[in-house]
């Protein structure tokens, strides 16, 4: 009788895996899919962080001198007029001026809060940038930072800029997680109504300069605008000499294709995928344009920001090279999850679905008046209807300046400032044009606001700008915060001026390749009279007095 043998089944083939570091293994493709924006919210954190540190670096240089203690226009003097027109009551004083400052003794510590805000702000964008992820309670940190700064820094924060900082931090905020500080949190995948939020600011932001500029200067619908931005901008930079030379055919049609991208391309952002891909890139490549085209502070590096939201994962994973390859692997896992519905949603999540769509309404409800202001005829730019700032009104260069003027501060020795035999000196600026030699600045994102205030100066007179008055007398003194403002004191080191003065002049481009242009002069200038007439510590110390400005401390060693 035959046996029966026991055979054992056959043993199935294991696939053999390629040892480390193979030269002849070719590594599985990543394929991240269309339709989630992990990988987004990464970019745009880290991007807001950037300009954030810029933004809070140019806080920590400046503030000080602008509106510190001994500023040109002291932030604590101004919390002192709050308070004497609206009384004590911290609630209306919040509401009037939003800032933490109430809460301390800024009276006698204005200048170490300033700077604790924009250390504490400066630190946390810094994190930011280099984890790539952050928290709603950490960047609502760096909004009311923010917001504090602003809200005091009174004619030097007054821009559309600042308020689409505010706006954009609020959003950003909620894009983040709620207490994680994990890149790829799997339970808080990023909002598609904050995602949204951000194409409505780009949407608001373009069509607002677009509408305003159809409806103010005739120059933007004769097509004769660009024959003069570049020239007339507040601060030129070294491309802008040669961008303004340019044939006038070339001008019309930038401003042709200025009118498309912010009258015409914004709807794109609404759209559906490809659509709305298509309008991001167009926004960012008008923006990069306008940054190469001038000193523009951060504003239009701020901008390319709601225009990231364009972009989903499978769009921006060419920025994750293969040393993100485990990030990436994350995100296709998390993709997989989301399309098996193998992710079991916690409480959490609909708490934050719920609040999601309350910020949606919320949202919504602010933008009402926008798009009011959006349809009138009387359209305003760069206006808030709420002081928190959430959603506001934007808008630029509604009207053109057609001829550039400069305000120049001179000092003297001379006893007599009428004496035609008296020498005066010129103070030279960071970024404005003064000498006519020297070579436009490149600065942006970086921004000095003394000199941009310099700039609406100019074509005003210093009847509205106590500021500029307060600047002539620090001169007077060679205040050393006033000095810090400035790239040169004429008498730097040795005795000030016994009289300042400013003078207003015409610039222009000189023109390639002339006489000028070949001796190394950038700008042609041409007097046009006195701004500021002559002033010394003696004959400025009673308006000094009814400012209530300390009278400067003469100081030989700046």
């Amino acid at each position: 009788m035959l046996r029966r043998r026991n055979v054992a089944p056959p043993v199935e083939a294991q696939p053999e895996y390629p040892k480390e570091n193979d030269p002849e293994v070719v590594p599985p493709v990543v394929r991240v899919e269309n339709g989630s924006f992990w990988l987004t919210r990464i970019v745009m954190l880290r991007y807001v962080a950037f300009i954030f540190c810029v933004a809070f670096l140019v806080a920590l240089h400046q503030n000080r001198a602008l509106v510190g203690s001994n500023g040109l226009l002291p932030a604590n003097q101004f919390l002192d007029s709050i308070k004497h027109g609206h009384g004590d009551e911290t609630l209306t004083l919040l509401k009037v001026v939003p800032t933490i400052l109430w809460f301390f003794n800024y009276r006698d510590n204005i200048d170490v809060l300033l700077d604790g805000l924009a250390y504490v702000g400066l630190a946390l964008s810094a994190f930011v940038l280099v984890w790539g992820a952050g928290n709603i309670p950490m960047i609502l940190i760096i909004w009311v930072i923010y917001h504090s700064i602003v809200n005091v820094g009174q004619r030097w924060y007054s821009f559309g800029w600042e308020s689409q900082m505010l706006e954009t931090a609020f959003l950003t905020a909620f894009l983040c997680p709620l207490l994680s500080i994990e890149r790829l949190p799997k339970n808080s995948p990023p909002s598609f109504i904050v995602l949204f939020g951000y194409r409505w600011l780009i949407f608001r932001i373009m069509l607002g300069a677009g509408l305003i500029k159809i409806r103010g200067d005739k120059c933007w619908r004769d097509l004769t605008c660009m024959n003069y931005h570049y020239e007339t901008q507040p601060v030129p930079n070294p491309i802008s000499y040669y961008m303004h030379q340019e044939p006038e055919l070339f001008h019309k049609l930038e401003t042709s294709v200025n009118h498309f991208v912010e009258l015409l391309a914004p709807f794109l952002l609404l759209l559906p995928r490809p659509f709305c891909i298509i309008g991001g890139i167009i926004q960012i490549l008008f923006q990069v344009v306008l940054i190469i085209s001038g000193n523009l502070s951060f504003l239009n590096w701020l901008t390319i920001v709601p225009s990231i939201a364009c972009f989903d994962d499978r769009s921006l994973q060419w920025l994750f090279p293969s040393s993100f390859s485990d990030l990436k692997h994350r995100v296709i896992i998390l993709q997989q999850e989301t399309k098996s519905g193998g992710s079991i949603r916690s409480l959490g999540s609909y708490i934050r679905t719920v609040f999601n769509v309350s910020l949606g309404v919320l949202l919504a409800y602010l933008s009402i008046p926008i798009l009011k202001n959006l349809m009138s005829s009387r359209q305003v730019m760069n206006t808030s209807f709420d002081s928190l700032r959430i959603v506001n009104t934007y808008g630029a260069f509604g009207s053109i300046t057609k001829e550039r003027t400069e305000v120049i501060f001179q000092g003297t020795y001379a006893e007599n400032p009428h004496d035609p035999n008296a020498k005066w000196l010129e103070y030279e600026f960071k970024c404005k044009p003064g000498n006519v030699t020297r070579r436009p600045c490149l600065i942006s994102p970086y921004h000095y606001r003394l000199d941009w205030l310099m700039w609406f100066a100019a074509f005003q007179n210093y009847n509205h700008n106590s500021w500029l008055i307060h600047l002539g007398v620090k001169f007077l003194a060679n205040d050393q915060d006033a000095v810090s403002l400035i790239s040169h004191n004429p008498f730097e080191g040795r005795q000030p001026p016994r009289w300042i003065r400013a003078e207003h002049y015409r610039y222009i481009f000189s023109k390639m390749g002339s006489k000028h242009a070949q001796k190394g002069a950038w700008w042609k200038r041409r007097r046009i009279g006195n701004y500021l007439p002559p002033i010394s510590l003696d004959s400025i110390r009673d308006f000094v007095k009814k400012m209530n400005w300390p009278m400067p401390r003469v100081d030989v060693h700046t």
